[in-house]
C-alpha cells in the first residue's frame, strides 16, 4: 500500500486533505461509498458521539465531524496510522472534538466505557475481525439505544455473524466492496 491522501466530502472542512501512511491493510473508504453513507446518515449525523474502530486513514471519524457529528473516536493499531492522524487531527485543529486511541480495536472495545450513538466498522478485508467486532460490541453494550452501525467488507464475504438486533436500514455494493448501515433495535422499535 503505498502512501496518499484522501479528501474530506462535505460540512466545515470540506475539500481538506488527510494524509495516511503506506500501512498494509489500510484502505480508506473510496470517496463515491463515502457520498453515498454521508447521503444516507445525514437525517441522523448531527450530535452524534462516534466510533471509527479501524481508523486508518480517519476519513470516516473525520468526515463525521465534518458534517455536524459532537465527537468522535478513532482507534488505531498501526504507530504509522496513529502518527498520521494526530498529525491530521492538529493540522485541521480539531482536537477537541477528535481523540485518537493507539491500540486494536478489540483490545479497545473490552475497555471501553461508554456507548457510542455510531460505530463505522471498516476493518482490514484479509482478517476476520468484522465478525468479533460486531460481537463484541453488541457484549459490551458499546451501541446506544438506536444506535448506528455502518458495515463495510469485501462483497465476496458473507457475514458469519450479525447481531439479530441490528436492523438493517440501506447497504449497497461498488466494485469488491459491500458496504451496510445498521440500527440497534430498542424496546421501542421492536
Amino acid at each position: 500500500m503505498k502512501s496518499g491522501k484522501v479528501r474530506i466530502i462535505g460540512g466545515k472542512w470540506r475539500r481538506r486533505q488527510l494524509s495516511f501512511p503506506g500501512v498494509t491493510g489500510l484502505r480508506p473508504t473510496p470517496d463515491a461509498v463515502r457520498e453515498t453513507v454521508f447521503n444516507w446518515l445525514m437525517p441522523y449525523i448531527n450530535g452524534r458521539r462516534c466510533l471509527d474502530l479501524y481508523a486508518g486513514s480517519g476519513a470516516l471519524g473525520f468526515e463525521a465531524v465534518s458534517r455536524g457529528a459532537e465527537s468522535a473516536v478513532l482507534v488505531e493499531k498501526s504507530p504509522k496510522a496513529v502518527k498520521a492522524l494526530r498529525q491530521n487531527q492538529q493540522a485541521i485543529d480539531a482536537q477537541n472534538q477528535i481523540s485518537v486511541t493507539a491500540c486494536a480495536a478489540l483490545q479497545y472495545i473490552s475497555t471501553a466505557s461508554s456507548p457510542f450513538d455510531l460505530v463505522f466498522l471498516d476493518p482490514p478485508f484479509a482478517t476476520d475481525e468484522l465478525e468479533k467486532a460486531c460481537y463484541q460490541l453488541q457484549k459490551h453494550g458499546l451501541i446506544a439505544p438506536d444506535g448506528l452501525i455502518y458495515l463495510e467488507h469485501a462483497s465476496d464475504h458473507d457475514l458469519v455473524y450479525q447481531p439479530d438486533v441490528w436492523h438493517e436500514l440501506k447497504s449497497a455494493q461498488r466494485g469488491g466492496v459491500r458496504y451496510a448501515l445498521y440500527q440497534l433495535k430498542n424496546s421501542s422499535n421492536k
